[in-house]
């Protein structure tokens, strides 16, 4: 077997720090960071950045791979919202086969690759009694593994409890080998379907130890408040960093009393968030007339309470957004603009939310550029 090559990338800008630097890469592994000059094995074969900046790899927090590449098919969501996104979904879900879902998911995956993407946390529907995209995404991830980590939610995208069977098919995914616990309280039949539903993705996240990642509030409705359940119950458990509520936009509709009690609760928690600003904003405001909202959570408010908050893709072209490209500097140009980010004070939280910090203490994952980091 052949070694691998001993690398040397010179040239190269480091966010943390000063002047230009030189990596050595051995057997897969970046090594040693020394200022440029230092003497070097000359062994190594040596690429020039030639000034370029070094950054950890991207990490895509929220996407949906399984339902991606299929805007249209077989109908168009004519309103834009999410419930008909649902509908649409629906339907396409109905035509499913293996190699229909393995051949989009990696195209959408190439796509992030190109991106600069090595880490995914893709949500797949398990609101499917064969659980056809799930089977199909977890060969998916083992064949993809060279070049991208990917995590996979169960996701049980029409309701635990409102669906036929929900919370078997939750489980039933979870011992197949999904990575995470999904649910989505605001899509249930009644309020007290939501929060019943929240406690048995808890009671099987802690059953089969696994993370959790909720669909939570993605609606103008302010009366949604399932965060709160999402927040009390990981407290309660003591898992909140292993806890994320997606989406959260019934946020930007609360009083001010109640998000003030709110994020008290929130900061407690430790639970992540992931706003999805490309496809908050296509969804959200759809039945307001003027003013209409952004549709996107309190992002500037929860980075101030020192909350972690990521920015996710979510969609690429399919019932729910019929654009996307995969590239998360999109997804972040787009957050800066609609949570208003860009002023001189805020431009170190705007930093924050980088497709590289956020996530990976969301994911768990250290992305610092340092010796013995693995190269994927």
């Amino acid at each position: 077997m052949t070694a691998a090559p001993l690398w040397l990338i010179q040239n190269v800008r480091l966010a943390d720090r000063d002047g230009l630097w030189q990596i050595a890469i051995d057997k897969g592994r970046f090594g040693e960071i020394t200022p440029m000059g230092e003497a070097h094995d000359e062994s190594y074969e040596v690429l020039n950045a030639r000034g370029g900046l070094a950054i950890p790899p991207f990490i895509e927090p929220h996407i949906h791979l399984d339902t991606t590449q299929t805007a249209g098919e077989p109908n168009w969501n004519q309103s834009g919202t999410l419930f008909e996104g649902i509908e649409r979904w629906a339907e396409r879900k109905a035509l499913l086969s293996h190699e229909d879902v393995k051949a989009r998911a990696w195209k959408t995956l190439k796509w992030q690759i190109a991106n600069g993407v090595q880490f995914v946390r893709t949500h797949v529907d398990v609101s499917d009694p064969t659980l056809t995209a799930l089977k199909a995404m977890l060969e998916v991830k083992q064949e993809v593994a060279p070049w991208v980590e990917l995590q996979i939610v169960a996701f049980p995208q029409e309701g635990i409890l409102s669906y036929p069977n929900g919370e078997a098919l939750l489980e039933e995914a979870l011992k197949l080998g999904a990575d995470v616990v999904g649910a989505i309280p605001h899509f249930e039949f009644t309020r007290e379907y939501g929060v019943e539903s929240l406690h048995i993705a808890f009671r099987l996240a802690q059953q089969y130890d696994r993370p959790l990642d909720i669909h939570c509030d993605e609606i103008d409705d302010e009366q949604s408040r399932f965060v709160e359940t999402v927040a009390a119950l990981a407290l309660k458990a003591g898992i909140g960093p292993r806890v994320t509520a997606s989406h959260t936009t019934a946020m930007h509709s609360y009083n001010g009393a109640y998000t003030s009690r709110l994020f008290r609760l929130l900061k407690l928690s430790g639970i992540n968030f992931v706003a999805n600003p490309l496809v908050n904003i296509h969804l959200q405001g759809r039945f307001d007339d003027y003013p209409k909202r952004r549709g996107i959570t309190r992002v500037k408010e929860l980075l101030a309470a020192g909350i972690n908050v990521c920015f996710g893709h979510d969609d690429v072209f399919d019932p729910w957004y019929p654009l996307g490209t995969g590239n998360m500097l999109q997804v972040l140009h787009m957050g800066l603009h609609v949570c208003q980010l860009m002023a001189t004070s805020r431009s170190t939280t705007a930093c924050s939310l980088s497709p590289t910090t956020a996530p990976a203490r969301l994911a768990s994952r250290i992305t610092a550029l340092s010796a013995a980091t693995r190269l994927t």
